[in-house]
């Protein structure tokens, strides 16, 4: 294996920029996510409790308009419009701590694995929270092991919402009689999307048991969580093959088996393979799933040795940049090369933000926070590279440089030098031809970032 600093930065990292220290060697690569999360302190994002005041008061204003309150509905109206512009300013943070942190890779990780353990908000105040999610659940676990991760990701509000947790009982608890049922989305996104993959290893019966001891969880106060045993339902539960709890449901029976599943065997291969198509190819080499999975399993799911294992072997470092960027990526990549600083991002105002990012995301076909189900967004080079989302990239890349720039009254580069900044000893000829033969500075810069070159890593 031979390390290359810049292609680190364009494959695994959030780009090159002229503020941009390659790293020298894979320790020092790796090393940076050891260290504090400045960038998360620099340009902060709510935690899902700290909107509990806010979503209480939603809902109190909103039985107060059905009973008549004529002031109620504008109140309401008021708080879901500062909702949305949450939303923007945390999607402007999240770029910013692309354009802004040495670690790029913990950013990448961030977006990987908040696709993983996709959620969607599903109501008037969850619709913009989403980004709370990623703060409260996949953040503080980036390089610890993934049983925690997963425990975080899959308990928490937002993923309980959007697979209609809430909603289940137990097929043999005291509310069942009463009318309520069970749901099996939760349990079978864990099993099919989360952890086991697909093809993994259990059945429609397994789905079932899983469902029936998950289903204790429901709204606690202010906003949280809870697990009550008389939701659930009487065990035991025999999930692949293993016996779980008693005649008594109880938290610490989900706990192990998230841990059981955090630590199969077909969970290793299935996240090596996604992390390896991510930040690899969409053809993986099988041997490089085979090691990173290797490693998975035998650190316990230790995220961090996963990593490791992805980056050390050669595959990591073929020249052929074969995955192309998604929108967000693209859009804060191509920023950064033009050596934006945060600080300047989130500063934006809602409508520059909507107008700059969000739009011209939807454009390329990236929703934020929206994706079309639970897989998440799909990682197909085709699904991006369309006629329409190809004619938004070029637009974006030809027209919101020089809008951004003369709104915050720094000037654009010279194309040619440009060319090195973004993508060093990887730009090739003719990247490097068409910048030098561009009429004037602007249209340089658009064909820079619109070339095939740029979208790809």
């Amino acid at each position: 294996m031979r390390f290359d600093p810049e292609l680190a930065e364009i494959r695994f990292g959030t780009g090159l920029g002229p503020r941009v220290e390659p790293a020298a060697d894979l320790q020092a690569f790796l090393a940076r996510l050891d260290g504090p999360d400045l960038a998360a302190r620099a340009f902060p994002v709510a935690s899902f409790a700290s909107q509990a005041d806010s979503m209480a008061r939603f809902r109190a204003l909103g039985r107060a308009a059905r009973q008549g309150d004529g002031n109620a509905r504008g109140e309401r109206d008021r708080i879901l419009r500062e909702s949305r512009r949450s939303q923007l300013r945390w999607l402007a943070h999240a770029g910013a701590r692309w354009l802004d942190s040495a670690d790029g890779f913990r950013e990448r990780l961030t977006r990987f694995w908040a696709d993983h353990f996709t959620v969607v908000g599903k109501r008037p105040m969850t619709r913009a929270m989403a980004a709370t999610f990623v703060e409260d659940a996949i953040r503080p676990h980036l390089t610890g092991r993934f049983a925690d991760l997963l425990y975080a990701a899959e308990t928490h509000p937002m993923m309980l919402d959007y697979l209609d947790q809430f909603a289940s009982v137990g097929e043999g608890s005291p509310l069942a009689a009463r009318g309520r049922g069970l749901n099996e989305n939760l349990a079978r996104e864990i099993l099919e999307l989360h952890t086991l993959g697909v093809d993994g290893p259990y059945t429609q019966d397994d789905v079932r048991q899983f469902a029936n001891l998950l289903a204790g969880f429901t709204h606690g106060r202010r906003a949280g969580v809870t697990y009550q045993p008389r939701r659930g339902n009487p065990g035991p539960e025999v999930i692949l093959g293993r016996r779980y709890g008693g005649a008594r449901p109880r938290l610490e029976d989900v706990r192990e088996v998230f841990e059981d599943l955090a630590t199969h065997p077909a969970t290793a291969r299935h996240i090596a393979r996604k992390l390896v198509v991510h930040f690899v190819s969409d053809r993986p080499d099988e041997a490089h799933v085979a090691h990173v999975a290797a490693r998975f399993a035998e650190s316990g799911g230790a995220l961090g040795a996963a990593y490791a294992a992805l980056l050390e072997h050669p595959a990591a470092w073929e020249p052929a940049r074969r995955k192309v960027k998604q929108p967000f990526d693209f859009i804060v990549t191509a920023l950064k090369a033009l050596g934006l600083r945060g600080a300047r991002l989130a500063a934006l105002r809602s409508g520059e933000i909507r107008d700059g990012l969000a739009v011209p995301m939807a454009l390329m076909g990236q929703r934020w926070e929206r994706p079309d189900g639970p897989d998440g967004w799909p990682e197909a080079a085709a699904r991006w590279i369309t006629p329409q989302g190809l004619a938004a990239r070029i637009q974006w890349a030809m027209a919101v440089p020089t809008m951004l720039s003369e709104r915050i009254g720094a000037p654009l580069p010279d194309p040619r030098a440009l060319v090195e900044t973004a993508l060093g000893a990887h730009a090739g000829a003719q990247v490097a031809l068409a910048a030098a033969a561009a009429q004037t500075r602007w249209e340089g810069v658009g064909l820079v970032l619109a070339s095939p070159g740029f979208q790809r890593r």
